[in-house]
């Protein structure tokens, strides 16, 4: 794959997929009107920024769950509800 590998910040990536993943990247792709290259492109780094969103998330609720509790008290249970 090569995405814009020679501006600065960018890198090149070689995978192999099977000729059918490839079928299907290609009408994936042909529906955005993009290349196929480009489409994968966006998926992997959509698939990398939300991989990344939520392992920070993860880590604020770990640091932050306690004081959040002491705050506004503890969960509620299971089969708690709205008023």
């Amino acid at each position: 794959m090569s995405t814009n590998a020679s501006h600065t910040g960018n890198r090149e990536l070689r995978v192999t997929i099977t000729d059918e993943v490839y079928e299907q990247l290609q009408a994936l792709a042909a529906d955005k009107d993009v290349p196929a290259e480009e489409y994968a492109a966006r998926m992997l780094t959509d698939d990398v920024t939300r991989a990344r969103f939520l392992t920070g998330a993860e880590q604020f609720v770990a640091e932050h769950a306690l004081g959040f509790a002491e705050h506004f008290g503890p969960r509620p249970a299971a089969g708690d509800q709205a008023a």
